[in-house]
């Protein structure tokens, strides 16, 4: 049995075994089922950041030519940008369509939150810079990281030979965490079953019912998006057929739907891609940074919430506004970070810059988890259906099915 379909199994296991527990049942799920989960999480975390920042230097020297590194870098962050656009584009017309938020009478007394205030333009450019590459790593700063793996990458390719052993250590490093990642994977179905308990009992479907019209927007939007972008992508200018590419890269999307991190799923993400035959070189450059900046279904998800905040309180927005979503809302979830619940803290910047009352954020907090899940699973997707076109445009072999 291959691991997407144990995950597929403990999946499922988890999801009857919150219903049966239910509510009554929440406390003992979250003490004694819910740490299967968090050990299988904090043991995919301490592979991370050496997994990158190795990963990240050899794509670079594998890549070899600096020339060639530029013209990957533009590639791949052309083609996040525009998936990330038509994402919220798509997250915007579910909620002018389904007005998910019309003729709900939720109480909102009593509910605050607290906006993270959008920081200057030019800090956040500012940020990405490290003064200590060691403190980023003890941060897991993942921008600082991907930039200075980026700088020792074109360092290690302008020297040469002399710095042939460093290059050495670091692929050595890569090799380890590797085999670090398959042996952590082999644990992946008690993880998901740990994470996807105690979730499920604590938000039983009578929890839900109030936002059920949420829910549905979101998860048939990140479908939708899935289906014709990236099946889209992968077909036209990936020359993959969108089943095999799917059937590949599914237990990566499938370990993010339960986890909730597409940092965390980052290793088994660089797994599929490698058994889907995609260059290593290519996959470890453009996963990482993929982790960092594309959040497809982050981007949808505020799409429809932004709507839904303000449907409840019966705003009417105007064009001017629609276009501020979406400009926001790519900008917010190129700066999110791929770890559970960063996207609920951008949505706050989109109702402040929209005017709207942050109370209404408040109202969605109680089913965030729900719908983190498959906005998780969409962004980790997302980074794949890139990474086979930018390995196809590379490669410019024949087709890889």
């Amino acid at each position: 049995m291959n691991l997407s379909t144990k995950i597929l199994i403990a999946l499922g296991l988890g999801i009857i075994a919150g219903l049966q527990l239910g509510a009554e049942g929440a406390a003992f799920a979250k003490a004694w089922i819910g740490p299967l989960g968090t050990i299988f999480m904090n043991l995919i975390k301490m592979v991370i950041v050496p997994l990158v920042f190795s990963s990240l230097v050899m794509g670079v020297c594998g890549l070899g030519d600096v020339r060639k590194l530029g013209r990957v870098g533009l590639k791949t962050v052309a083609l996040y940008l525009i998936t990330t656009a038509f994402a919220i584009a798509l997250g915007i017309a579910f909620g002018v369509l389904v007005e998910p938020g019309a003729g709900l009478n939720m109480s909102t007394e009593g509910l605050k939150v607290t906006a993270k205030a959008a920081p200057p333009i030019m800090k956040v450019i500012i940020d990405i810079f490290p003064t200590n590459p060691l403190g980023a790593m003890v941060k897991a700063n993942m921008l600082q990281i991907i930039l200075f793996a980026l700088f020792v990458g074109v360092g290690i390719v302008a020297v040469g030979e002399k710095a042939e052993a460093l290059k050495n250590t670091i692929d050595g490093l890569a090799e380890v965490c590797y085999k670090m990642v398959a042996i952590i994977m082999s644990f992946a179905p008690f993880g998901v079953f740990g994470l996807i308990t105690p979730v499920v009992a604590a938000n039983g479907p009578a929890v839900l019912l109030p936002l059920l019209k949420v829910i549905i927007c979101v998860y048939v939007g990140c479908l939708l998006h899935a289906i014709i972008v990236y099946g889209a992508l992968v077909a036209t200018l990936g020359k993959m057929s969108p089943m095999e590419f799917f059937k590949g890269v599914a237990p990566a999307s499938l370990l993010a739907f339960s986890s909730c991190s597409s940092s965390g799923t980052l290793p088994l993400t660089m797994d599929c891609m490698r058994k889907m035959g995609v260059s290593q070189n290519i996959s470890s450059f453009v996963l990482p940074l993929g982790a960092t900046i594309n959040m497809d279904g982050t981007a949808l998800y505020q799409g429809v919430c932004a709507l839904f905040v303000a449907q409840i309180y019966g705003v009417e927005l105007t064009g001017a506004q629609y276009i501020t979503i979406m400009l926001t809302g790519t900008l917010a979830s190129i700066g999110t970070a791929g770890v559970p619940g960063a996207g609920f803290i951008m949505l706050t910047m989109i109702l402040t810059a929209l005017g709207l009352p942050l109370e209404g954020s408040a109202l969605i907090a109680g089913i965030d988890r729900i719908l983190d899940m498959p906005r998780t699973s969409v962004n980790v997707t997302g980074d794949a259906a890139v990474t086979v076109v930018v390995d196809r445009s590379e490669t410019k072999e024949e087709p890889l099915y």
